[in-house]
């Protein structure tokens, strides 16, 4: 007889673990399906171990410049690679166990293997073709195996994997995806960088950091193409300061592979055709869902485009099937997932005051160097939209804080709507702005306006004031600068 439950979701990364909590704290019997890893690609392979990569980075920089700081180094500073990766698969396993851990306490099943849907309410799981890393420490190996389980509501969470163009597949060796260059061997000298995208540019900061020789190509006019132009164009000409070479309107038409080295034909904006030889070359065009052998097709789940075709609370077309996460639609984010998460299982739960998520309001983050943090409309969008704008402006070379921190090339920019005052979209670059974007997220939230903004009063000295000047500046009131 098959095991039932309450809710059953597939896949355990930050859409499905969450789901899981919430459904559990909601006294729904909840069982979650993972193939691999507990906590998804996020924080085995993604956002978690990346940032350790970029800390590592962030740390032999400052390193290198130390005599900035009035501080003198015995010997030349050297990355080894071996204990930089070593310390960011270290990392990966402590958040695997520690969602392990919150399985537990919440009292989820976990049921390795691969799930797929047989009919509405109904899944069939069969045993892995991926090796399961299971949790360390004193947290259950596993739960549940292969069989049969039923449940009145199924989640699909099973997030997505490395987009591929065809002719310049990843091959492991000499073209990376994010998964390669991760934990390459050895510090490769030169590298090729297909795509400016969060991936892209993330990959390209930490390795020129590490003293590799990178050259970015990106289809589009601007580097990291869903930012604010200006925002783009201000982080590119730092990272071309930092020896980087950004190649814009340009695409890798085709790559010769040699015994230890790529050569990529890249084809500018007039046409002419540039060879570039690089030892390795990561292709970070992009994600697509995991949508395929999931039984969706045979049931009638609607998709489009590589993803779940779902409604504001994450229902597909199919009475009890839900999808949350990459798997679902853009934006995608690990955060946008979470929070699409609680939003799905508490309409299950019958909650009231359950709301559709608002996608403008969701902020992107790039941790590049310096980072790159954005929410809301860019200052085209919202002359797209026929919008009376005012626009504020501040830089983090008129802030103390990031003066004393040697943190001065950075800006912060407001775009507000000129008759009510609304906050439409803030767009920031420089150190630490993936921790500043928040407040503006809170304002855009609470229908934040132009006053109220200026009348909260920011802590000195801190990076955190260069947000308020912005919104000053948007009316001709900036006292700093």
């Amino acid at each position: 007889m098959a095991q039932s439950y309450d809710v059953i979701i597939i896949g355990s990364g930050p859409g499905g673990y969450i789901a899981a909590i919430r459904a559990a704290q909601l006294g729904l019997k909840t069982a979650v399906v993972e193939r691999e890893h507990l906590a998804g690609i996020c924080s085995n392979w993604g956002c978690i171990p990346t940032k350790a990569l970029l800390r590592s980075a962030e740390v032999f920089h400052q390193a290198e410049h130390a005599s900035n700081y009035g501080l003198k180094l015995e010997g030349k500073v050297t990355p080894d690679i071996a204990a930089i990766v070593k310390r960011s698969r270290g990392i990966a396993e402590r958040m695997n166990g520690g969602v392990g851990f919150l399985m537990k306490k919440n009292k989820v099943d976990v049921i390795w293997g691969e799930a797929k849907l047989v009919k509405p309410g109904e899944i069939k799981v069969t045993k892995t073709q991926k090796k399961i890393v299971e949790p360390q420490g004193p947290i259950p190996k596993n739960t549940l195996g292969e069989g049969t389980y039923t449940a009145k509501h199924i989640i699909v969470a099973t997030g997505a994997r490395p987009r591929a163009l065809p002719g310049i597949e990843p091959d492991g060796k000499l073209i990376w995806t994010y998964f390669e260059a991760m934990k390459p061997e050895k510090l490769p000298k030169s590298l090729l960088v297909m795509g400016s995208g969060a991936i892209g540019i993330e990959f390209a900061s930490f390795y020129r950091t590490l003293g590799v020789e990178v050259t970015v190509v990106e289809v589009m006019k601007t580097v990291m193409p869903v930012e604010d132009a200006e925002i783009s164009a201000f982080a590119k000409k730092q990272f071309e300061k930092q020896g980087m070479k950004i190649l814009l309107e340009a695409k890798v038409a085709k790559v010769e592979k040699g015994s230890d080295s790529v050569t990529a034909h890249v084809e500018m904006k007039d046409g002419k055709v540039e060879k570039i030889t690089a030892e390795r070359m990561i292709s970070a065009v992009g994600v697509q869902g995991n949508i395929e052998n999931l039984g969706l097709e045979e049931l009638g789940v609607k998709t489009d485009r590589g993803c779940i075709v779902i409604d504001g609370y994450g229902k597909t077309n199919v009475a009890g099937i839900y999808a949350i996460g990459d798997v679902a639609r853009p934006p995608m984010l690990a955060h946008k997932a979470e929070h699409e998460a609680v939003i799905c299982v508490e309409k299950i739960a019958g909650l009231k005051n359950v709301h559709p998520m608002d996608k403008l309001k969701i902020p992107g983050c790039t941790y590049c160097n310096p980072q790159v943090a954005s929410v809301g409309l860019t200052e085209a969008k919202a002359k797209e939209q026929g919008r009376d704008i005012r626009v504020g402006r501040f830089p983090f070379v008129a802030n103390g804080k990031a003066i004393a921190l040697g943190e001065d090339q950075g800006m912060v920019k407001t775009i507000f709507d000129k008759k009510t005052g609304e906050l439409l979209g803030a767009h920031l670059v420089g150190a630490e702005v993936t921790e500043l974007i928040q407040g503006f997220v809170v304002a855009m939230n609470l229908e934040t306006t132009e006053e109220e903004l200026m009348h909260t009063i920011f802590p000195h000295p801190t990076i955190s004031e260069t947000l308020k000047e912005s919104v000053l500046d948007a009316y001709g009131r900036a006292l700093n600068a």
